[in-house]
């Protein structure tokens, strides 16, 4: 089974999906398998972070931003320089997840969510969520 889901994003954001994502995965029926998440973008990223302090998830943006900042001496400059820098930070953090669905629910840790980095922005985005029983 594969959705599709659409979102508008904001630059340098971070955008919880976990909803989504569980609730397909019980849409599913599947009671044991595989979920995958991906996303179709260059300069955005998925990752796995606690969402107990929504400060968290600034300091996580700060943090990329201050590994991979945007400058000029790119090799690379497709569009911007934050275009660049986001394909850097998209590499590096990954545009694919796969979570274990076991008695029909994501296994995830009690503080963890599932979450849509936007390196660039704004911009209409989706990702693609696939659940097959195995």
């Amino acid at each position: 089974m594969l959705k599709n889901f659409k979102i508008s994003t904001t630059e340098r954001d971070v955008y919880a999906i976990t909803d989504e994502v569980k609730s397909f995965v019980e849409e599913s029926g599947v009671q044991e398998g595989i979920c995958t998440i991906t996303i179709p973008h260059t300069t955005a990223a998925l990752t796995i972070t606690s969402f107990w302090d929504p400060k968290g998830f600034e300091d996580l943006q700060d943090e990329i931003c201050r590994l991979i900042p945007t400058r000029i001496d790119f090799k690379h400059q497709h569009d911007t320089p934050q275009d660049a820098a986001g394909h850097v930070k998209s590499s590096l953090l990954g545009a694919a997840m796969t979570l274990i669905v076991h008695e029909g629910k994501v296994l995830l840790g009690h503080s963890q969510g599932i979450y849509f980095l936007e390196f660039d922005g704004p911009r209409d985005r989706e990702f693609f969520v696939s659940v097959v029983a195995g």
